[in-house]
């Protein structure tokens, strides 16, 4: 809770008289929040708390015009990821059943991220935006996968 949560509220509130003109915040978040992931454990509850973080700041910082927003990418080839166990199967399995048959790489989440800072984004505020290649709307494996 204090790395994945907390911090993100303390530096909501530092960065908000920085921001005189507004301006954007923005946290990564995994679907561990809401769904069960094998080898995730605390990690789960501590994003869901991140998630409700985000939105409550969403509308704190709203009136400043401080959009306040998560990115929730699917599994991810990263040194942090390594440290899960089954992260290698959890990252094959994402890739072969999300819709879009792909996982999310360092470019589209990027991009999410550049969109949300952009005057593109300015009117999204207090959202959870999955760049998972649509896994987060599955309830089953693709059917050849089951």
């Amino acid at each position: 809770m204090n790395i994945s949560c907390f911090s993100f509220i303390d530096i909501a509130r530092r960065a908000e008289p920085l921001m005189s003109d507004g301006g954007s915040l923005i946290t990564l978040t995994f679907q561990g929040s809401n769904r069960v992931s094998p080898n995730y454990n605390v990690m789960g509850v501590a994003k869901a708390a991140l998630e409700s973080a985000t939105r409550y700041l969403a509308n704190d910082l709203g009136p400043q015009k401080i959009r306040v927003n998560a990115i929730s990418p699917g599994p991810m080839k990263t040194l942090a990821g390594s440290a899960i166990g089954g992260a290698r199967a959890t990252f094959r399995h994402t890739e072969e059943n999300a819709p879009l048959r792909a996982n999310a790489t360092l470019e589209a989440i990027g991009g999410t991220a550049v969109w949300l800072c952009s005057d593109y984004g300015a009117c999204t505020t207090g959202e959870i935006i999955h760049v998972d290649g649509g896994y987060h709307a599955l309830g089953f494996p693709q059917a050849e996968n089951l």
